[in-house]
């Protein structure tokens, strides 16, 4: 058994099937056995560029209401990661190697929850400390 934080493109391949998702990855998402978060954070991120016209199906669940989102969620076998304290201390004290807001917190939740990060963003190779499956 093991527990993954999915980065925010990842969690919207796999809620809809998408070829892009393949390998290691996809099958790993694919074990029933293994816990699957999302972070607050990704779908924050995911909110925003929803806001600039991308990523219509993700729009269309948000605009039906958080409940519409917890059923999304649940319907992907996917749990919830909140944004705690320690998560926010643990962002001050990551190198800038990646700049995105949302990646940096999704990296320091992964680190302080040990959590393997799935994502297809090369910038992450970058941090030590960061349990990685690349898609």
């Amino acid at each position: 058994m093991a527990r993954y934080l999915l980065d925010s493109h990842i969690f919207l391949w796999a809620k809809r099937g998408s070829a892009q998702l393949r390998g290691t990855a996809l099958a790993e998402i694919g074990k029933a056995e293994n816990t699957l978060f999302v972070s607050v954070a990704g779908l924050w991120e995911l909110a925003d560029k929803a806001s600039k016209g991308k990523l219509p199906e993700f729009a269309a669940i948000a605009d039906r209401g958080p409940l519409a989102l917890e059923d999304a969620l649940r319907e992907s076998g996917v749990r919830l990661l909140p944004v705690g304290l320690a998560h926010i201390a643990g962002v001050r004290h990551l190198p800038f190697h990646h700049r995105d807001p949302f990646d940096r917190m999704m990296i320091a939740q992964a680190v302080i929850e040990d959590l393997t990060l799935i994502t297809h963003d090369a910038l992450f190779r970058q941090y030590t400390g960061l349990k990685l499956l690349e898609a």
